[in-house]
Parts: structure tokens; sequence; C-alpha cells
């Protein structure tokens, strides 16, 4: 079978398309949001990527409209609205994060207006050692305590931040309420978002992850020190670091 035939049709095709205005048009947008999608394979950080999947969008809209395409037009103008809506999103939290912060460099003024309420009676366990870690807390009223090393978590006091950022991403202690309590947590997805698109968010973060692991070391210090003041045999038990 000749391919004469077959090619001469295809070329007659593409004479007709380049004779149209509106195949120039859906031509140049279709190759603008071409390049979008290869220049998002190299954006690492969510809002510009999603600003360019939003462009995208566009582009093969008017290609689908132009040429005609309706299943081109039907799926862009479907996720069109969805990625416009996660980058506003997105835009909005990282405002209300500054407007929080105002100059104030303490995470709890931070993660505030994103957390949620909860009560918990005397005794309930609000994780034990080796649960997945997916919520971060601050205590608003009460006593919570670190059965492993005893060490107790009143008002104002943040835990579970660091199990985020450990490599098995689980809880290394258990802790439970000693007295009747109110927490405010935030879940893992939201605190990572402000993690990610916020600087000044995130080095406060990692201040406070660095604090923790300082205080943690001199605990073990001072628990050594009672156990083996001499520096002569080794500890019993040795209180784990911050859940």
């Amino acid at each position: 079978m000749s391919l004469d035939p077959f090619i001469a049709a295809r070329v007659a095709e593409l004479d007709a398309m380049l004779a149209d205005p509106m195949q120039w048009l859906a031509l140049l947008a279709a190759a603008l949001a071409g390049a979008l999608i290869v220049v998002s394979a190299f954006v690492k950080t969510i809002v510009p990527l999603r600003w360019l999947a939003v462009g995208g969008n566009l582009g093969f809209v008017v290609y689908g409209v132009a040429h005609p395409a309706p299943m081109v037009l039907l799926l862009h103008a479907t996720l069109l609205p969805i990625n416009l809506w996660r980058v506003l999103e997105m835009q909005r939290l990282t405002r209300r994060v500054q407007r929080a912060a105002a100059g104030v460099g303490d995470l709890r003024v931070w993660l505030q207006p994103y957390m949620k309420r909860k009560r918990l009676r005397s005794g309930a366990v609000l994780f034990a050692r080796g649960d997945a870690a997916d919520r971060l807390y601050v205590v608003a009223e009460g006593q919570l305590e670190v059965v492993e090393s005893g060490r107790s978590l009143g008002a104002g006091e943040m835990i579970g931040e660091i199990a985020f950022f450990s490599p098995g991403h689980r809880r290394s202690a258990t802790v439970r309420c000693a007295s009747d309590a109110t927490l405010l947590s935030i879940d893992e997805q939201t605190f990572r978002q402000l993690f990610y698109q916020n600087p000044a968010f995130g080095f406060e973060v990692v201040r406070l992850v660095a604090a923790r692991m300082s205080a943690d070391a001199l605990r073990l210090e001072r628990k050594l020190a009672q156990v083996d003041p001499h520096g002569v045999g080794a500890p019993q038990s040795v209180a784990p670091p911050q859940p």
C-alpha cells in the first residue's frame, strides 16, 4: 500500500489549517500550554506549580475551542477551576499566617488560626509510643504527662512536632492526660503547607526543633550525671527524646 495518498491528505489538511487564523491560534495556545507543562516539571514549590497548571489549562481550553477539540476542552475546563481554587487557597493560607505572626516569633501564634480544639478526660492517652504522627498539639488547659520520662506539660506547651520530621514518622513516647485537658491540634498536611510556603515559619520550626533537641541532650547529660557522677558504669534507664 502506497503512503503517497496518506501523506498528500495530511499535507492538504496542514495547508488548510495554516490558512485559517483560528487554527494558528489553536496551535499557538497548544504550544504555550505544552511549554508550561514542561517548565512545571522543574518547579519544586506548590504555588508556582499551581500557577503553571492554570496557565496550561487556559492554553488547552483555547486550543479546544479554536481547533475544535471537545474532549480536550472538557478536560481542561474541569481542571482549571480546581487549580485556581487550590492556588488561591494556598495564597490565603500564607497571608493569614503572615498576619497572625505580625513579627511574633512564637509558633503557637502562627498555628492558632488553623487549629482544632478537643477535650480529653484525665487518664486518656493522647498518643502512644510507636503511633503514626499525624497531628501536632498545644495544651490550652490542664496537664499532660510524658509516661516514659514523667515530664509534665502545662498550658501553652507544644507537643508532637518533632515526630513530623523523624525518619520513622512515629511517636517516640506515650503522652497521657494527668488531668482533664483542652488541646489545640493541627494536621500534618496543613503544617507542611505552612512550612514549605513560608520561609519565616519554616525557620521558627527549625529553631524550635533544635531547641527541643538541645534540651533533650541536656536532660540526658543530667540523668547520666545523677546515675553515675564519677563517669563509671551506665544508667539503668534514660528518658526518651521529646515525642
